[in-house]
């Protein structure tokens, strides 16, 4: 069957959503037909209309999570891409548990969009095998949270993988929530009646590995027998001595001769591990195996650093303002200013640095709102070093912090106008008058050092009213 024969149904209450839509898949060949309500919906695929549909989940009349398994039990071959605005892994989980083909968060990539149509026309879903790729799982107390792109790339991934038992390795920077992702692939998974076994290999002394994970004698059976039915979690994989990779890859292989003395076989683990390293780097270096890391790449997840979806700090502080408050510390709100601050910091420590410092104002503040001068002085106090840096901070650092400490004291978070000069003006003094002072107030020698023709620092020297003092060296 061609394009031109295939059919899409479109729908969704928003006629510009409609639109653009019918206009992308009919330049693509496809017939289209669209209605804003899920009644009309239902019309067309019970009378036999319609190759695959493209719905939104809240519908004028009745919510898609409650129509697709109608639509499934009618026409179960029928693919089905779901569209939602509440991007969250709840909705992607629910959008596989009930048999969608895919899930597309809005505000969508049309490309994105047109491509999985065209995969979704070309293989028809099967509805068990997508039952299969989820378990129901309606916790609105899921530990991952956020809204944005990079996050919904990662629960698309995990609504992929909860169905399967692959092995996954989740990569990230420490503190972007690695762990998290791990606990919630088993929680949702088959194995989550099983133990969850975490292991983190950066804390535990290298000589003590080995017996840590696969047991000291026959009566201590160590981390991979008690995850036995369950989940092992191996945190931070690339600090793993090759010697104890060497055995881990015998066990992922099975010729590992270790036995459950409680059931006389081979213990059955998932096992998920996750990284902040560059473990290709790590295997050039000697110091990782690559067959062993491409027994743990079968699935991977990368877990996107905070500073690259800082759209999603406002939920996440306020989601860490209401757990402090469970936890007995003291309930507080935080302003739009303080959230707009927050969003302007690197966080070299990721989603494990903002709790921390949600749960350090909360504590040490009387206030009941959080405010962008409390932000602002904390992080002025307690920013951490970035991972792996040696010494004082960069200039580059030391003037966002300072940057970032005047947008949080400006209305709104936003300063007037003409800031561009105004900033440049300011550095280009200092900088001018600490070379002369270098030179001794050698203008030629200075004009070399800042790269400047000698004229042209001379007319800086007076536009900017920098002294011509004699300095020290």
């Amino acid at each position: 069957m061609n394009a031109a024969a295939k059919k899409i149904l479109i729908a969704d209450d928003d006629s510009s959503i409609r639109l653009v839509l019918s206009q992308a898949f009919s330049r693509l060949g496809y017939q289209v037909r669209a209605t804003g309500n899920a009644s009309t919906l239902l019309k067309w695929v019970s009378e036999g209309e319609g190759d695959l549909v493209v719905t939104d989940v809240v519908m004028p009349d009745e919510n898609v999570f409650d129509v697709l398994p109608r639509i499934r039990k009618e026409r179960p071959k029928l693919p089905v891409i779901v569209m939602s605005a509440q991007n969250t892994l709840h909705t992607a989980v629910n959008a596989a548990e009930i048999g969608a083909f895919d899930y597309i968060p809005k505000p969508f990539d049309l490309d994105d969009m047109t491509a999985t149509a065209r995969r979704a026309l070309a293989r028809p879903a099967d509805s068990e095998a997508a039952k299969a790729q989820a378990r129901a799982v309606r916790d609105e107390r899921l530990p991952l949270i956020g809204r944005s792109g990079p996050m919904q790339d990662v629960y698309r991934t995990i609504a992929r993988l909860v169905g399967a038992d692959l092995t996954v390795l989740i990569l990230g920077e420490s503190g972007s929530g690695k762990e998290l992702v791990a606990r919630a692939l088993h929680d949702m998974g088959r194995r989550k009646d099983g133990k969850f076994v975490v292991i983190n290999l950066a804390a535990v002394p290298r000589e003590r590995v080995e017996a840590e994970l696969f047991g000291r004698d026959e009566g201590d059976y160590g981390k991979l027998l008690e995850a036995d039915g369950g989940t092992l979690f191996l945190d931070e994989i690339g600090d793993m001595p090759l010697d104890a990779q060497t055995r881990l890859l015998r066990v992922i292989d099975g010729t590992e001769p270790a036995l459950n003395p409680k059931t006389g076989r081979r213990p059955n683990v998932r096992i998920i591990a996750a990284t902040n390293r560059d473990l290709r780097a790590h295997i050039q270096q000697g110091l990782f195996r690559e067959d062993l890391f491409f027994r743990l790449n079968v699935a991977p997840i990368r877990m996107p650093p905070l500073r690259d979806r800082v759209e999603d700090i406002p939920d996440l502080a306020r989601a860490f303002l209401l757990r402090a408050a469970r936890e007995g510390l003291p309930a507080k709100t935080i302003d739009q200013s303080a959230l707009e601050r927050l969003k302007l910091h690197a966080w070299p420590g990721n989603v494990r640095e903002l709790e921390n410092l949600i749960r350090r104002i909360c504590a040490l503040y009387a206030e009941e709102c959080i405010s962008a001068r409390m932000i602002e002085r904390e992080l002025a106090d307690h920013t951490p070093q970035v991972a792996g840096q040696e010494g004082p901070p960069t200039l580059a650092q030391l003037v966002e912090r300072h940057l970032s400490g005047y947008f949080a004291t400006q209305p709104d978070g936003v300063p007037p106008a003409g800031l561009y000069d105004r900033v440049l003006e300011e550095v280009e003094r200092p900088l001018i008058q600490l070379t002369l002072s270098a030179t001794r107030g050698n203008q030629v020698r200075a004009a070399e050092i800042l790269g400047l023709n000698r004229n042209t620092l001379r007319k800086k020297i007076q536009d900017l009213g920098v002294e011509m003092t004699r300095g020290r060296r």
